[in-house]
Formats: C-alpha cells, structure tokens, sequence
C-alpha cells in the first residue's frame, strides 16, 4: 500500500481477517487514517499498545459490532433498505458462490466451515 500511495498509506483500512494480517493493516494506514477491525477469522489480535496509534502517525481505530448498529428497529429497517436500494440499482456486485437446497443445509454448513465457499452462500426454500 504504501507504495502504490507513495509512502502516504491508505486513508481506511478494513481489515476482516484478524491476528494474520494485522501488523500489515496497520502498517498501510496513512497518517492520520483510520484501521478498522471488523473481523477475526484468522484469530483475535492480541493485546495492543495504543501508544503505537500515536508512533504510527496519530491513526485511529475501532472495532464497530453489527449490534451497535441494529440497536433499534428504525436502525435495522433504515440499513436493509439502503442494502437492498443498492443491490436493485446494480450498486453493489454481490457473488453468489453457492447455493444448497434447504435439505442440505448441513452440507453447506460443513463447506463454510471447510472453508471451501467463496462468496455467498444460499439455502434456497
């Protein structure tokens, strides 16, 4: 990042995976920019010195939660709508990369478990 930036970083980093990738997370968010951990799939970070939020350029960082952000039903509804408003107006490039019937959500568990899915995964009634 930092170099197809030119040294700048990157203004947000998002990072989903967790303890595997973030020293590289944070190490490609710009001076003043903002890292934010949503996810840990590879494992929670460990323990983190936010002195080094200031040693790495005054950085900022957060790990937003879906229930902060569905606290209310108005919240929920005001989100779906904006979702699904983006998706009907060819906003948002969704991959689908499997779909099981409802009888076999079992099998669909152990592919995302496995690890074996990329993308959505359907269970279709």
């Amino acid at each position: 990042m930092k170099r197809i930036t030119d040294g700048a970083g990157a203004t947000v980093v998002y990072d989903a995976v967790g303890a595997d990738t973030f020293e590289a997370s944070f190490a490609s968010t710009r001076r003043r920019g903002l890292l934010v951990l949503y996810g840990a799939s590879s494992g929670r970070v460990p323990p983190f010195d936010t002195q080094r939020l200031s040693s790495g350029g005054s950085l900022y960082m957060t790990r937003p939660t879906l229930t902060d952000h569905k606290r209310v039903r108005t919240e929920l509804l005001g989100r779906a709508n904006e979702l699904f408003t983006a998706i009907t107006a060819g906003k948002l490039d969704m991959r689908i990369g499997a779909t099981y019937p409802l009888a076999q959500a079992a099998d669909a568990q152990r592919a995302l478990e496995g690890r074996a899915t990329t993308g959505k995964v359907l269970l279709i009634i």
